[in-house]
């Protein structure tokens, strides 16, 4: 009964006191100068930090984009299956027009004057044969060409295999020239139009910029160093600037990306808010894992010959997509944003306090003193009792 009139009455004790700020003045050269480096570190990261590198008075908005673009360029080709031919940008951009792309043919394996008929499928696992038997009309599988008669047929001197209703004659599965037959891409050029707005501020702006013109435009080509504002490329200086050979990689085609970054300060001049371009490549080139490499598509012409005879020819198609990707944030000044960070600065430089009275009071040789002297208990109903004559 005792202890639990003990245990009450603490209980009633410390819900009924009430604590108040005690100023404790330390004059120790270890405590004041723990206390100077502390708060001059929480400064130098509010105004360092918060305010000037990450510029936490403003407000921010990400970017909304467009992107079209315009390839020119005029290749020659001597072949022994096309002969000599030239290739403008209606033959080699595939499609005319793609969503923040472009595509661009730099080599290519051929198929002539192929019709709807009957012919041997390509020697591969499941479609050699030694008689009818091992052929079942009707059948089709997604690994070949064509759909099979039920007949095995002689492909060649040492090969039978089961014959196909298909294109004929079947396209050959073989390397891609190399060099490519498309070499002179590497000198085309194209046009990036990309138009920008940051809609939380109502600015707008496209990457030809206000001081170029008609005239500038028709002779500039991007360099770094003398024209680092023009929009228009050289394929190979793209491909370059991701450290990579451009003949290498048309051969087999591959994947590059092209990285349009705004990152604009509207609180600045508008001009100072210009794109930046880079470059790299995004397909897989490792030399170990190389199982399918580059990037490559079919696409067919169908024509009519003299006997009104449907015939087309088969393209495999090696090439460049070039992916344009923007990225951007734009900053303004704004006051709710600058009177978060500078509240949240001042509720660190309270921290610095608790640290130090941290400090003080567990690691100080004579932090037993401190104790005695920060905190002090007064009863209040003692003091009545006192007064009292």
């Amino acid at each position: 009964m005792v202890e639990t009139r003990g245990c009450c009455a603490s209980i009633c004790q410390c819900f009924f006191e009430y604590s108040t700020p005690k100023i404790l003045i330390i004059r120790s050269f270890k405590v004041g100068t723990l206390n100077r480096i502390t708060q001059a570190l929480v400064i130098a990261y509010v105004i360092g930090y918060v305010c000037v590198l990450n510029k936490g008075y403003q407000d921010t908005d990400a970017v909304l984009s467009s992107v079209t673009t315009k390839v020119k360029g005029i290749a020659l080709t001597n072949t022994s299956v096309l002969g000599l031919r030239i290739w403008d940008v209606a033959d080699y951009i595939i499609p005319p027009q793609e969503e923040s792309s472009f595509f661009v043919l730099t080599n290519m394996l051929i198929t002539l004057n192929q019709t709807q008929s009957h012919c041997p499928e390509v020697p591969k696992t499941g479609f050699d044969c030694t008689s009818d038997r091992d052929c079942k009309a009707g059948s089709r599988d997604t690994r070949g060409n064509g759909v099979q008669t039920g007949k095995c047929v002689r492909y060649s001197a040492v090969d039978k295999t089961c014959e196909v209703l298909a294109w004929c004659p079947l396209e050959l599965d073989k390397e891609p020239p190399n060099p490519p037959m498309l070499a002179d891409a590497e000198n085309f050029t194209v046009l990036i139009k990309n138009s920008i707005r940051y809609p939380k501020f109502n600015f707008n702006k496209r990457n030809i910029l206000p001081y170029v013109n008609k005239t500038y435009l028709e002779q500039c080509v991007f360099n770094r160093i003398t024209d680092p504002d023009c929009p228009i490329f050289r394929l190979k200086d793209m491909v370059t600037e991701a450290n990579e050979d451009f003949q290498t990689m048309a051969v087999h085609g591959g994947v590059m990306g092209v990285q349009i970054r705004w990152e604009c300060d509207l609180d600045m001049p508008s001009s100072w808010c210009v794109p930046r371009y880079t470059f790299r490549r995004l397909d897989n080139k490792d030399p170990v894992n190389n199982v399918a490499p580059g990037y490559n598509f079919r696409f067919a012409k169908y024509y009519k010959n003299g006997n009104n005879e449907e015939t087309r020819t088969l393209i495999k198609g090696f090439g460049i997509r070039f992916d344009v990707m923007v990225f951007g944030q734009a900053g303004k000044f704004n006051i709710v944003p600058t009177l978060l960070n500078v509240g949240a600065g001042l509720a660190l430089l309270g921290l610095v306090t608790v640290v130090c009275d941290w400090i003080v009071l567990t690691c100080m040789t004579k932090k037993n003193i401190y104790n005695e002297q920060k905190y002090s208990y007064v009863d209040d109903f003692q003091l009545f009792s006192n007064e009292t004559p």
